[in-house]
């Protein structure tokens, strides 16, 4: 009999088929806690990432945008002003407990029109071809299975001219931080779940899955070959995370 595939889930070795059921099984436990938690991790800075995310992203007035891995809206927030009266802005997420919080939480800070809450897997997009201006994804294609299969969707579903915009994890910059940054990740980290949100092992995944995420050039490629063209990069943080912008054309 043939052995059947594997993939990584942090760093275990796990059927491909079990990966979504598992990535599923952390952010339904970790929703309600996932802000707080992410604030612990970076001391704050995630905020300053998204941030800077959104200002640089180049959506305007009218845009349609895809928020793929969007379920606590923090992004659709930022977007929310950018699109303006006649945008719209379609937040996906494969996980239900996560797009729960998010449209609870925007529900209450009065974003309501403008936007639509869909749960969907980013390797089989629900969406009609050449139909938004930007995708964008912060923080969700690491824990993607078929990232490529992913990106080629994400090419699918913008117009010419649209781009993909992806801020995730990446590789530092700085040798002499890494030390610190193992021990934060796989120290730390661990800790904060289990005494905050009362789960470790969630945030030993999340630490390890930023390990597996291929590193800048790696997804630099990955995006080239997924059919985007004027793809750049930019790191934040001496490398700990990296603005992907790619084009379709």
């Amino acid at each position: 009999m043939n052995k059947p595939a594997t993939t990584h889930f942090g760093f275990r070795e796990v059927p491909v088929a079990e990966k979504q059921y598992l990535v599923g099984r952390v952010f339904t436990s970790v929703a309600q806690r996932y802000d707080l938690m992410n604030d612990l991790m970076s001391f704050g800075l995630h905020r300053l990432w998204k941030r800077f995310f959104v200002a640089t992203c180049g959506v305007r007035a009218g845009d349609r945008v895809l928020d793929l891995a969007g379920g606590t809206g923090d992004i659709a927030a930022l977007l929310y002003p950018r699109v303006g009266a006649k945008g719209q802005i379609t937040v996906g997420d494969i996980n239900a407990a996560m797009l729960d919080v998010g449209r609870s939480r925007l529900t209450d800070r009065g974003l309501v029109g403008r936007l639509d809450w869909t749960q969907m897997n980013a390797e089989y997009l629900p969406c009609a071809n050449a139909s938004f201006d930007a995708v964008t994804i912060a923080f969700g294609l690491r824990n993607v299975t078929d990232k490529d299969r992913a990106l080629r969707e994400m090419y699918r579903v913008l117009r010419p001219g649209g781009r993909v915009l992806i801020l995730e994890f990446s590789r530092l910059t700085q040798d002499w931080m890494q030390p610190l940054y193992d021990l934060h990740s796989f120290q730390v980290l661990p800790r904060l779940g289990r005494l905050f949100a009362n789960d470790a092992e969630s945030y030993r995944y999340l630490a390890e899955s930023i390990r597996k995420h291929p590193d800048q050039a790696t997804l630099k490629a990955m995006l080239h070959e997924a059919g985007f063209a004027q793809v750049s990069v930019h790191n934040l943080s001496a490398g700990l995370v990296a603005i992907h912008r790619g084009y379709r054309l």
